[in-house]
Formats: C-alpha cells, structure tokens, sequence
C-alpha cells in the first residue's frame, strides 16, 4: 500500500493492459507502428535507468506485469482495459481472455473489464453477454478508433452504439470506459474526439462514461462535458506521467480537472506497460499546486483529495468496499512476493 506524509492510501490502478506485440502476431503494418508509438512514450516520459527496449516492450510475463504493478508499484487493486485491435494483431493486442485468466487468479487484485465494437453487429452483442457471463464484468472499454475492413472509426453516439450501451444498462455493465486522447499510429486523431460522449452521456443516466486520458489534446471539450455530465469521469492515464518530467502541465491538467468536474470524478491510471506504476503513483502523490494556483482554482490537491483520485472514486465505481479489501490482502503475501526491490529511487515515504 502506498505510504504517503505518515499516511496510507490505498491505490486502484484504473489503466493496465496485458499485451501481445510481438512480430509473430502483427500481420498489418499497423501492428508495428502501433506499438512503436506506444514506444515513444514509453521513452518520452520513462526515467533513463528504468527504459525497457522495444523487444522488452512488445510483450511482458504475467510474472513481470504482477511484479511491476504488486510488488513495486504500490498498487492494491487493477483494472484491465482490453483492447483488441485485430485487423493488426491476428490474437488480438490485449482482449479480455488474456486478462481474464489473470484476474481469476488474482481475483482480490485484479478486475477485468470488456469491450465492444458496434460495428459487429449481433456477434458483438452476444460476444458482450458471453463476457458478462464468463468474467461478470462491470465494466467495457470502447476504443473508437480501431479499424475493422473498410471503416477507421466509429461514434459512441450513433444508432448501433446505443444498442450496445442499451445492453450494457441490460446486463448490468454500468462502467463504460471510452479513449479519449492522444492518437496512436496509424490510428485517426479524429476518430478520438470527445464530441460523442456528451450524446451518449444524457442518453444513459443510468452508465457511467469514464473518459480515458481525459480527452487530450482536447481537455477544455472535455472538461465542459464532464462539468454538465453527472456520469462522465476523467481518467489520468498519459496525463499522470506528466507530473514528474511536466510537472507544471500537469497540474494544469489536474487544476481544470478539479475545477470543472469535482473531487470525486477523477481516477488514477498508470497506463501500464506503458510507464509502471511506481514512479507514476510517486509523481502524482508528491504534485503540490503553488500558491498562484491554489489562488487560480480555489483548491488544492491535499491528502483527502489524492485518497479520492488515487482509490476511492474508483472503488465507487467498481463497489469495492476498501476496508473489506484491505483486510483481505492483509493475509496477501503478492506484494513481498513479487517485490523485487527495485522500487523508483525517488518513491515517497
């Protein structure tokens, strides 16, 4: 658990992936572009001694994934947000039954959510039931950006779509988690924009619309969507890594954040493999905003609002009772297990 000013906060790490982007799965040349850009973030804003290379990047062990989020990453419970993209990746780049197995075995650490893609049509929809069914998903990640034959992209607020949300309400899957940020190669920047969530929004009071990598570029969009929509969440996931090499960007992002949509709407994500937790959690938990900014935003990002953003908003989404789950991992012996002692030099007390 994460230990920070003599206090404990216990961390839900709302963004990881297991991924397959090894050269024996590509079979488009966006495959390769996809995870070479993922790359360049990865090296963009990943401490020098703490880099992984391209081949260490394209897939990682189940033993390296619970070592880098359980063992030195100080996180308590995660989140998988497949995403499948399979016109690149013939198994697909990271679907549910790869995190499924995972989770099932880590079942007090671990949650998995789904995924969609309207443009499936009836397949899809008894693909969703199948995931609900088989892994009891509470939540879906929806990337509208993802190719499928002819088509680059779909909206969350057209007529199939809602068809798919209508089921997710049906089912029970009240989380739905949208990439809302920074274009991938070869993906469409377009394709990413916000604009769709507001539609989607209204339409479904009764789902929550997580907004991952809280729109950027497009922060102000989403902000004043966020800001009207009582379901919408942002995500900190790519901005999170900010607050250490940007750390004046970042609490810009954090400010408008707070500001527009409120404490309790913001979730933390790490975005691993990209950038693993540790450094991350240590960035975010140690971001002060300067007194020009508590002034700018009549706020500040103190202890009770890190515990919110770093855990609790999320263990509100996902019913996670946080002392019942404390007490659970109390007997967990994951964390030492998998603690390599290679935790970031800089890591809070």
């Amino acid at each position: 658990m994460l230990q920070h000013q003599g206090e404990d906060i216990f961390v839900i790490d709302g963004h990881l992936h297991a991924w397959d982007a090894t050269k024996e799965n590509i079979i488009h040349e966006g495959g390769e572009q996809f995870i070479k850009c993922f790359y360049d973030y990865h090296t963009g804003f990943t401490p020098e001694e703490r880099q992984w290379t391209l081949e260490e990047f394209r897939t990682y062990s189940d033993e390296k994934f619970l070592s880098d989020v359980f063992g030195t990453g100080d996180v308590d419970v995660g989140i998988f947000q497949p995403t499948y993209l399979k016109e690149f990746y013939e198994d697909g780049f990271n679907t549910i039954d790869d995190c499924g197995a995972l989770a099932d075995e880590y079942g007090d650490r671990l949650i998995t959510n789904g995924r969609f893609d309207p443009r499936e049509g009836e397949a899809g929809l008894e693909d969703l039931e199948r995931q609900a069914r088989e892994y009891d998903i509470q939540g879906v990640k929806v990337y509208t950006a993802e190719w499928r034959g002819d088509s680059k992209g779909w909206r969350l607020d057209s007529e199939d779509s809602f068809e798919f949300l209508q089921k997710c309400a049906d089912l029970g899957i009240e989380n739905v988690h949208a990439h809302k940020g920074p274009t991938i190669r070869p993906l469409n920047r377009d394709a990413f924009d916000v604009a769709d969530v507001d539609d989607a929004a209204s339409s479904f009071p009764e789902l929550n619309f997580v907004v991952e990598h809280v729109g950027l570029p497009r922060l102000d969009d989403f902000c004043w969507i966020g800001t009207q929509e009582p379901n919408v969440y942002g995500g900190l996931a790519v901005a999170a890594p900010m607050a250490r090499d940007r750390p004046q960007k970042f609490r810009e992002i954090l400010g408008e954040l707070l500001y527009w949509l409120g404490d309790d709407k913001i979730l933390f994500g790490s975005d691993y493999g990209i950038w693993e937790p540790d450094w991350v959690l240590d960035a975010v938990v140690n971001t002060e905003f300067t007194e020009e900014e508590k002034a700018e935003y009549g706020l500040e990002f103190d202890m009770e609002t890190k515990k919110k953003v770093l855990g609790e908003n999320a263990a509100d989404l996902y019913d996670i009772d946080i002392e019942e789950r404390k007490a659970a991992l109390r007997d967990d012996d994951l964390s030492a297990e998998f603690d390599t002692g290679a935790q970031y030099e800089g890591a809070a007390d």
